[in-house]
């Protein structure tokens, strides 16, 4: 096999797993959600266990990027694929954190009710995970006008979330001003709201560095054309 063939092969291999492991973490945002509204305590346990195989497959991912880095020395795009491929992982290992955290939250929660019905949490997790999922797709693309184009339509989803977090937190403010015996409760739900709107910022972090992967520019998503510098976040 010809050393390009194999190293694209390989390469293809570690796009496929982030692939796969975006998939897995989609799966335990929602899960967490579910069993979160539904006071599924059974669901939550197993969130927290599916945990181990999100982080065994990222730290899979990144020892593949580092015997590519090790055994081929890339330069130029090839190099920042490889780089995009281990920062993405870690996004998304980092967003299957904040769904175990959900569960841990549902289960400190114990047979309890929610404080109030959950409608606008489990809304903020539809938002932000469909901004996973189009994130990845411009990773995927690698075209960067593409890139810039999907990165931008994820701005407005980012307010969203942040306006839905927001109004969850004021809702819950009131409730436990209105009764110290709503404070934890309500404590324990606005980490699960701010856990969700952490995940929706990491989803606009990994649309940045699919732009970064395709043009070698740093952007913040919200700037108007490629190429406008910014640190990354």
């Amino acid at each position: 096999m010809q050393v390009r063939e194999r190293f694209d092969r390989e390469l293809g291999q570690l796009e496929a797993n982030v692939v796969l492991l975006g998939g897995m973490v989609e799966g335990s945002i929602f899960d967490s959600l579910s069993a979160l509204k539904n006071r599924d305590l059974e669901q939550s346990r197993s969130v927290i266990d599916r945990d181990d195989d999100i982080d065994e497959k990222e730290w899979e991912i990144e020892k593949g990027c580092i015997r590519l880095l090790r055994r081929e020395a890339p330069l130029a795009r090839d190099l920042r694929r490889i780089i995009t491929i281990m920062e993405l992982a870690n996004e998304l290992e980092r967003m299957g954190d904040y769904a175990e955290g959900i569960a841990k939250i549902s289960l400190m929660m114990g047979d309890d009710p929610p404080l109030k019905e959950l409608i606008d949490i489990p809304r903020m997790g539809e938002i932000a995970v469909s901004m996973v999922k189009r994130s990845l797709e411009s990773f995927l693309e690698r075209d960067p006008e593409r890139a810039f184009e999907i990165a931008q339509s994820l701005s407005p989803d980012d307010d969203r979330v942040d306006r839905l977090n927001h109004r969850v937190r004021s809702e819950l403010f009131d409730l436990m001003k209105a009764s110290p015996a709503n404070v934890v409760r309500g404590t324990y739900l606005m980490w699960a709201a701010h856990n969700i709107e952490r995940i929706a910022d990491r989803a606009t972090n990994i649309a940045e560095r699919a732009i970064f992967q395709a043009t070698g520019e740093q952007v913040n998503v919200g700037a108007s054309e490629p190429g406008t510098a910014a640190d990354e976040s």
